[in-house]
């Protein structure tokens, strides 16, 4: 087994021993789920699809009654997707309600803009990274992101070595002054060959497309502008989802609904974006985590620390020191060696220089998915080399049963807190898709 899929446990004093609240307060039978998607362009249309065809497969392979998701509504304000799933009392499976909140128009904006405009921007936060040295930082943590974060910049620098080629060899095979030309002028060579060189380029926007390379390349643009503090409509997007949140659970108070778990949970860019969201609404909401609600946070393949280790990311600094010491939120993160967009076993505490007061830290809890374990091996030898792939199975269905389990972290009977601190509950055995 490479080194790499194994993790070794943690010494004393780091995140796994860090101070809890003890107990349990009993089955989880009413749970809010606030979803926060990462850098995608198909985010309004892509997690309802996937949340109803994967826990279709989780009910087939653990043999649970089949649970169908209600009609998907947007939000009045355009921010969020909702749907509820009933509870499933074979199996102890709380009521849930979903929000997906929506942030794909900004990142739509992104891909809208001159594709020039987007290299330049490619070009100079990789000059950035590499001059300041947060390109060793990320290599250090996890070679493989490195390899995903350096690959639009690479393959940008050999598109446009091949089409300066083919633009030298038309203006050889054609330009004044060669034995074998047809001896036309620069002024008609040069401009021919250039829109040779960038049609030869636009003839390959399919592949580009279907190598995600346009989706890594502003993926990573936008990480470097926020971390640099340049994102205000970002920022402004992250405001509006704490509000959202604030007074959805204000609207479940007035009408008398009791929660026993509201739950923000972000995948990949969206962990991130998941902590930003629920560090701002503990400050704005006096009451959540205070009472018989317990207010939980899960990041899933989190990319953290491609913001947060850049010197800009003061903001960011300050949303995660306050959930650091916070004793009103579970943070737990969830990593996976195997997936190549995350970052193996990354400790906030440990990594990043947060002023946390003189507070001792109480989160984040942060534990591998143990891939191998909950992948069946025949699977897993087929996706390993599929990067995205590998990467959405946090959101996938498990193979085998596990102790991270998206759908019975947010379908189950328990709490994150309890699933993760204490013995899970399970329900039925693994069997064959």
């Amino acid at each position: 087994m490479p080194l790499s899929d194994t993790i070794p446990d943690r010494p004393p004093g780091t995140s796994a021993e860090r101070p809890r609240d003890a107990g349990s307060r009993g089955p989880v039978r009413r749970r809010h789920v606030f979803y926060v998607p990462g850098y995608d362009p198909e985010g309004r249309t892509r997690y309802r699809m996937l949340f109803v065809r994967e826990l279709t497969l989780h009910a087939k392979r653990f043999g649970e009654p089949k649970r169908r998701p209600g009609r998907a509504v947007m939000g009045a304000d355009g921010l969020s997707q909702r749907w509820t799933v009933a509870a499933e009392p074979a199996v102890g499976g709380a009521e849930t309600s979903y929000d997906v909140l929506l942030w794909d128009d900004l990142v739509l904006k992104d891909f809208a803009r001159w594709r020039i405009v987007s290299v330049l921007l490619l070009f100079l936060g990789s000059l950035q990274a590499v001059v300041s040295g947060m390109m060793v930082k990320f290599y250090r943590l996890n070679w493989k992101y490195g390899n995903v974060i350096l690959y639009p910049l690479v393959l940008i620098l050999l598109l446009t070595l091949v089409s300066g080629l083919i633009a030298h060899q038309i203006h050889a095979h054609l330009g004044d002054g060669f034995g074998h030309s047809l001896n036309w002028p620069a002024w008609v060579t040069v401009p021919l060959g250039l829109a040779a060189g960038i049609a030869w380029i636009k003839s390959l926007d399919v592949l580009l497309e279907r190598a995600f390379f346009w989706q890594l390349l502003n993926d990573w643009v936008f990480n470097w502008q926020h971390g640099q503090g340049w994102r205000r409509d970002y920022e402004t997007r992250v405001d509006a989802f704490a509000t959202l949140v604030v007074e959805r659970l204000a609207a479940f108070r007035a009408e008398g609904v009791e929660l026993d778990e509201v739950l923000i949970l972000g995948h990949s860019t969206g962990a991130l974006t998941a902590v930003e969201i629920a560090a701002r609404v503990l400050a704005a909401d006096p009451v959540i985590g205070t009472g018989t609600t317990a207010f939980s946070l899960l990041t899933l393949g989190s990319g953290l620390p491609i913001v947060a280790l850049q010197n800009g990311a003061r903001r960011v600094h300050t949303d995660i020191a306050s959930l650091v010491v916070s004793d009103r939120i579970v943070w737990v993160d969830y990593f996976a060696p195997q997936d190549w967009m995350n970052f193996p076993d990354f400790d906030p505490v440990e990594r990043l220089p947060l002023d946390l007061g003189g507070r001792a830290p109480r989160n984040p809890l942060v534990r591998s998915a143990k891939f191998r374990e909950i992948i069946d091996p025949e699977t897993y030898l087929k996706v390993r080399w599929r990067p995205f792939r590998m990467h959405f199975q946090f959101l996938f269905a498990n193979d085998r049963r596990g102790e991270y389990d998206f759908f019975a972290v947010a379908l189950g009977p328990q709490r994150l807190r309890d699933r993760v601190t204490g013995p899970r509950i399970d329900t039925g055995a693994a069997t064959k898709p």
